[in-house]
Parts: C-alpha cells; sequence; structure tokens
C-alpha cells in the first residue's frame, strides 16, 4: 500500500459531515508538520457550527514564488444508508475502485497533496519560494466561516500568493483529461411580484401577480445576456424554483415569488444584469422588488507559469493533453482569487461526486499524487 492510499484510507474513515472535520486536518497538520511545514489551525464560526480551518506553510530559504494547495475535508451526508453498496465511511475496494463517501470529493486530492509535498520536501529541502496548504470544513456548507475567512486573514497579514491548485475533481472521462482554470459567477435573485388578492370568480376585482409575471418570465428567459468569451460560455438564466397562491383554488394570490440565477461569465457584471432584469420588470409594468445575493464572482487564469507547469505534468504523467475549462459550479476558488493571481483546479474524476456509491480509480491516485509533486518540481527547483 503506498502512502498516498494509507494516508487516504485514515480520512475516508472520519466522517467529517461538513463543518465537522473529524480531526482530519489534526492529522494532516501533524504530517506537514514533520515535513517542516509551520502549520495553524484557524477556526472561525458559532460554537454549534465551528468550522475547521488549516493554513500551512514551508519556507525553502530561496526567494520565489509561493505555491498553494488549497481543499476541503469535509463531506455531504451520505444520504440513506442502505443504499450503499459499503459503509460509507468504511473504505472499501471492488473492481480496481475505491468506495467511500469523499472519495472523489474531495480527500483523494488532499491525500494525494499532502503527499506529493512530503515527497518534494523531502528531495528538495532548499526549494524556491514557498508550498502552502489552505483547507476548510466548510467547503460543502455555507462557506461563510470556511476559506472566506482563511483569505481574510491573509490579506490582512499582507500575505503574497502566486499560484494555486485547488484540488476538485475536474476529470471527466479519465484523470487528466481537463483542468479548470476559471469559474463563472453565481448571481441569485428572489423576486417578488405583488398583485392583489381576491376570488377567482371575480376577477376584475383582483389582480393576478402570476398572469402579470408570466410575459416578463418569458422575456427574460430569452434574454442572450452575452456572448461568452475565449473561455467562457455565454451567461446564462434560470428559474428554480416558483410560487404563487394561498393552496385555496378559489383564490387568486396576492403575490408571486420566484428564485432565480444567472451562471455568469467575466462578460457581464453583477450590476448590468441586475440593471437588464430591472429594465424587464419595469417595462412590464410590473409592482416587484428583488433581493439578490451574489455568491460569488467569476474568476480566470489564462495560460502562465501555473496552467504551463500542470499541463506538462499531466502529460508527463498520463499522455493526457488537458482541456481548459470553466464550466460546472463554483468553488473556494472564487475566494482564493482575490489575494492570489494564478487559481486552477485539478483532481480525479467526478462522475461520483455527492452521489451514493461514490468512487475513485485506484489507479489514478498516485499518478494524481506524481502530477501535483512534477508541478512543485517545475515552479520551485
Amino acid at each position: 500500500m503506498t502512502a498516498v492510499l494509507r494516508l487516504l484510507e485514515d480520512l475516508l474513515a472520519r466522517p467529517s459531515v461538513t463543518p465537522d472535520d473529524k480531526g482530519c486536518q489534526a492529522l494532516i497538520a501533524e504530517r506537514l508538520g514533520a515535513a517542516g511545514f509551520a502549520c495553524e489551525h484557524l477556526p472561525f464560526g458559532p460554537d454549534d457550527f465551528r468550522v475547521a480551518n488549516l493554513w500551512a506553510v514551508r519556507s525553502g530559504g530561496r526567494p520565489g514564488p509561493t505555491i498553494v494547495f488549497a481543499g476541503h475535508t469535509d463531506v455531504v451526508p451520505t444520504g440513506p444508508l442502505g443504499a450503499w453498496s459499503s459503509n460509507p465511511f468504511v473504505p472499501s475496494y471492488r473492481h480496481g475502485k475505491l468506495y467511500a463517501r469523499g472519495a472523489a470529493d474531495m480527500k483523494t486530492s488532499v491525500a494525494a497533496m499532502v503527499v506529493a509535498a512530503e515527497e518534494f520536501a523531502l528531495a528538495h529541502p532548499q526549494h524556491a519560494g514557498r508550498i502552502a496548504f489552505l483547507l476548510t470544513s466548510d467547503e460543502e456548507g455555507p462557506s461563510v466561516d470556511g476559506t472566506v475567512k482563511v483569505v481574510q486573514t491573509l490579506c490582512e497579514r499582507g500575505e503574497q500568493l502566486d499560484c494555486c491548485i485547488v484540488g476538485e475533481p475536474t476529470s471527466v472521462e479519465t484523470l487528466g483529461d481537463m483542468i479548470k482554470n476559471g469559474r463563472r459567477g453565481s448571481l441569485s435573485g428572489k423576486l417578488t411580484v405583488r398583485g392583489v388578492q381576491g376570488h377567482v370568480a371575480y376577477p376584475q376585482l383582483a389582480k393576478n401577480p402570476i398572469h402579470l409575471a408570466a410575459p416578463a418570465l418569458a422575456e427574460l428567459a430569452g434574454i442572450q445576456w452575452d456572448s461568452g468569451n475565449e473561455y467562457f460560455p455565454p451567461t446564462t438564466w434560470q428559474v428554480s424554483n416558483i410560487h404563487g397562491g394561498t393552496g385555496a383554488t378559489n383564490v387568486i394570490p396576492g403575490e408571486l415569488v420566484v428564485d432565480f440565477n444567472f451562471r455568469f461569465s467575466t462578460a457581464s457584471t453583477p450590476e448590468g444584469l441586475k440593471a437588464r432584469v430591472g429594465e424587464v420588470l419595469n417595462h412590464h409594468g410590473l409592482d416587484w422588488s428583488v433581493a439578490w445575493t451574489l455568491g460569488g464572482e467569476p474568476f480566470l487564469t489564462p495560460v502562465g507559469s501555473l496552467v504551463s507547469a500542470l499541463s506538462s505534468a499531466i502529460t508527463a504523467e498520463t499522455g493526457q493533453t488537458p482541456e481548459l475549462s470553466t464550466t460546472g459550479g463554483t468553488s473556494d476558488g472564487r475566494f482564493i482569487a482575490k489575494v492570489c493571481e494564478q487559481v486552477v483546479e485539478f483532481g480525479p474524476v467526478n462522475a461520483t461526486i455527492h452521489k451514493i456509491d461514490e468512487h475513485v480509480a485506484i489507479d489514478a491516485i498516485e499518478p494524481l499524487k506524481n502530477i501535483y509533486r512534477r508541478t512543485l518540481e517545475t515552479l520551485l527547483v
């Protein structure tokens, strides 16, 4: 059994359902401390929802960039235990795969990063620059007391971060076929359209907000918000929830509530999207209000030293030429990008993340570790 697999088994056996870290970061800090890292635990949040965060740094003693490995030790809930083929917190091997909650998202990446750093530090104790780890137990949860708070702390200290690899599972069919070099932004809105409640038999005495809002919603659904760009697909707008009515079949509702979300590219801004929504709603003469939530702004890392180093490492280890992509949801990369010029995401195949019987291919684990180590060798030797 390899060093990565031993560490991975230990992490997977800990039921670290967000935000409870279950000692994962203490185990990692012990390992990193032995490899010359200065480890700092940065817990945030209320006592009944305490989030564990780890910031660990190793300096090689020579000038150079700071390379950060970032990730999370928390996992999503298992769902019904009876639906699993084996206990989700007992690592199980079947047909060349390792099964457990968090196997793909993202304890395999975390274990591979740790061992890659250990191997690199042993081989190159006087390396250039610094290697750092930023780990949280609040990525799968609200994400308010995790990476975002650590980044704020680092900003207050004047920390300079140059490159960051987030260990999100980005591969699609096989390890190495995709790197995420950015993510779209997320902007949500809760739209309230006000009408006048009344009896369905006397519509002239009421004002139905569902009828009034329908043309506006149809227009919003048909808008091309932007054309995207070289790295991003066009911005999209989707309704996720809609509610109006009292439950009775003979009452015209007094208001309609619509939840919607933008996934937007760098070709649009939150302010511009908000303004266009307002223009449409006003055009249709609605009595409306929107409560906005900016989940994250888009970030992008063009081809440069980090993308080139990681891509070369992937090709050398797997033979794959990775595709650069910005598809998918948000990640903690959106917070790190505010203090780090180059941020990418790379990890194992993501086909089973958050699913029953989540798993990772065993033969991808050691190559993943080697890719992370090779990247360090390119950037810090």
